[in-house]
C-alpha cells in the first residue's frame, strides 16, 4: 500500500514553540504545537490502513526522517498515541499499531467486573440479527439518514451460566454488509476483534451514559428475574478513526455479583 502523502510541517514557531496556521476566520492565526502535528499525521496513517490493527510501524528514527522532525517530537507524539490505545509499545521489539484481539484489550470496553474471582469473559447467546431501517433515535445518535440501513443484534452474555447482561447493538449497515448471525455464532473471539478484522472497522474511544432502571417483562425473561428488578443500564456509542460513531449500544446489567468498573485518570 502506497504511504499517505505527507502535508507539510509547520516549522514556524511561537514563543510556546509551536507551529502556526491561519485560524479557520482567516483573521488570526491557530497554533498546533510540533508533536500534535506529527499525531495528526499518524493518525492518518491508521486511519487509511497504511499500518494494520497489530503491525509494527516505523521505529521513531524513521518517522523522524519522513516527517523532518526531531526523534523527540516524534517520540511524544507516540506517547499520546499511546496514552490513548492507538498504538502499543513492546520493549525491546517496538511500537505496534493497538488491535483489539490482545489479551489487554478484551477488557476495555466490558466494564462489568465480579465482585469476587478473576475477570473473565462471558458466554455469548445470540438472540436476534437483522437488517432494519434506522429508528430517528438510533440514526442520530449514528450519525445517519432516518431509515437508512443498520444491523441489529440481541444478545444475551452469561457469566457461569448465569445471564446477567441483555444487549442490543445496531451498527452502520453499509459498514458491515455480510454480518449475519451464522457469523457471529462461529466467531469465538471478542466481538470487536470481528468488527476490526473483517470490516475494517476499529472501535477507538466510547461514549456512555450509565442510569438505573427497573427490568421490564422481556428484559425480566432473558435475565431470569422478576419484573422491576434494578438494572443498571449502559447506552454507548462508540467511535472509529475521525470520530465517526460506528456502534450504537444499550446493555441492561444484573449487578448481583458484579460491578460496573471505571479507572478514571
Amino acid at each position: 500500500m502506497n504511504p499517505v502523502p505527507t502535508p507539510p510541517i509547520l516549522h514556524g514557531t511561537t514563543a510556546s514553540g509551536t507551529g502556526a496556521s491561519a485560524g479557520a476566520s482567516g483573521n488570526s492565526p491557530t497554533f498546533s504545537p510540533l508533536y500534535q502535528q506529527i499525531k495528526a499525521l499518524i493518525t492518518q496513517g491508521l486511519q487509511a490502513g497504511e499500518w494494520k490493527p497489530g503491525e509494527m510501524i516505523p521505529s521513531e528514527v524513521e518517522l523522524a526522517g519522513r516527517f523532518k522532525v526531531s526523534q523527540g517530537t516524534v517520540r511524544k507524539a507516540i506517547d499520546e498515541l499511546a496514552a490513548e490505545n492507538l498504538v502499543l509499545r513492546r520493549q525491546g521489539k517496538g511500537t505496534f499499531v493497538a488491535t483489539h484481539h490482545e489479551a489487554r484489550a478484551h477488557f476495555r470496553f466490558l466494564r462489568l467486573m465480579p465482585d469476587e474471582g478473576v475477570p473473565h469473559h462471558p458466554d455469548n447467546k445470540i438472540i436476534e440479527v437483522k437488517r432494519m431501517r434506522a429508528p430517528a433515535e438510533v440514526a442520530r445518535l449514528l450519525d445517519l439518514k432516518s431509515g437508512d440501513s443498520v444491523v441489529y443484534i440481541k444478545r444475551v452474555m452469561s457469566f457461569d451460566g448465569t445471564p446477567t447482561i441483555l444487549e442490543e447493538m445496531w451498527l452502520p449497515g453499509l459498514l458491515f454488509k455480510g454480518l449475519t448471525a451464522e457469523r457471529l455464532v462461529e466467531y469465538k473471539g471478542p466481538m470487536y476483534g470481528l468488527f476490526e478484522s473483517e470490516f475494517g472497522t476499529r472501535m477507538i474511544r466510547a461514549s456512555e451514559k450509565i442510569r438505573a432502571l427497573g427490568a421490564d417483562a422481556g428484559a425480566a425473561q432473558f435475565l431470569g428475574v422478576q419484573e422491576g428488578a434494578p438494572l443498571l443500564c449502559a447506552e454507548r456509542v462508540s467511535f472509529t478513526y475521525g470520530d465517526k460513531a460506528v456502534e450504537l449500544r444499550r446493555g441492561l446489567y444484573l449487578t448481583a455479583h458484579h460491578h460496573y468498573q471505571n479507572d478514571l485518570s
